[in-house]
């Protein structure tokens, strides 16, 4: 018997945010059986939990979608700190959580605030541009939109990678944004390789938003799939290099909330700072609340 839970991450409320499943006590289980139980949980992410390597670590964590193992995803991340840190009781002060993944070691800090348990990770790898050459009209077909809707202020298509690549596309306004009917075949035809054969995802954005305290409203389609996703960490920590590029934000620290998964009825709201010194990244972290929904014991 091993327990698992499901936790909804990048939000405060049950039935909102991303679904996540986390399998504990995962020693003996093959990547033949992860797969399996990935696939028949069939949520965007299972996380599987193991013994750490290293003894001052919490613990390591393997990250499967229904067909592949991910190196890094930011709502497994968040999910799993939040998970670890209320089964070793978390109080009223910050507990710091080392989590090993197959990107490398991730820091975490998970605390409790006024609207439930938040946690922030560390990016294991910063931003870096990454290789995209499919024009406006190829990415607007895609997504169902002219190329008068794509773009705003010195915002344009590009490409990023914070240990998963995403296409960044910027779109004029909530319309445009709301307007988007992704259509995979095009997409997966003209999206970059993100590696095993599996395109790039498009990460849709504007500066228009529902919530006024956020700083961008967000969508993303997942290459390959074609599947929307409420609440993507890793497409964010992508994100980040395109926030540097265009925006080009002055001081020392960046920090803005994104909402996404409005859209997909599945309202996410995730955080994003930078820290920044001579015009680049120096650090950056991504945190969301999470909250457990059901728990439960697979019979093998």
């Amino acid at each position: 018997m091993r327990r698992y839970e499901i936790l909804d991450v990048f939000t405060t409320a049950p039935l909102a945010g991303n679904p996540l499943a986390v399998v504990h006590d995962c020693d003996g289980l093959d990547d033949t059986a992860m797969q399996a139980i990935a696939r028949e949980f069939n949520l965007s992410e299972t996380v599987f939990v193991f013994p750490p390597r290293d003894a001052s670590h919490t613990a390591a964590i393997r990250i499967f979608t229904p067909n592949f193992e991910m190196p890094f995803a930011g709502h497994p991340t968040v999910g799993s700190a939040v998970s670890l840190a209320l089964d070793r009781g978390i109080g009223d002060s910050a507990m710091i959580l080392v989590l090993e993944e197959k990107i490398g070691d991730v820091r975490c800090v998970v605390d409790r605030t006024d609207a439930g348990v938040f946690a922030e990770f560390d990016l294991p790898r910063l931003a870096e541009p990454y290789e995209m050459n499919a024009s406006m009209e190829e990415v607007g077909a895609a997504l169902g939109l002219g190329p008068h809707e794509i773009g705003f202020e010195n915002h344009k298509i590009a490409s990023f990678s914070a240990g998963v690549p995403y296409v960044t596309v910027p779109v004029h306004g909530l319309e445009a944004a709301a307007k988007v009917k992704f259509d995979r075949q095009i997409w997966n035809r003209m999206a970059p390789d993100r590696g095993n054969g599996v395109p790039a995802s498009a990460y849709v954005y504007c500066r228009e938003t529902i919530n006024h305290d956020c700083a961008f409203h967000a969508r993303m389609f997942a290459g390959g799939e074609g599947y929307e996703d409420p609440a993507t960490g890793s497409a964010l920590a992508a994100f980040s290099g395109a926030v540097l590029k265009f925006d080009q934000p002055a001081g020392e620290t960046w920090r803005g909330w994104v909402e996404q998964g409005v859209e997909a009825k599945r309202p996410s709201l995730l955080r994003l700072e930078l820290d920044l010194a001579n015009g680049a990244i120096n650090a950056a972290r991504i945190g969301g609340h999470a909250v457990r929904v059901a728990e439960g014991s697979l019979a093998f």
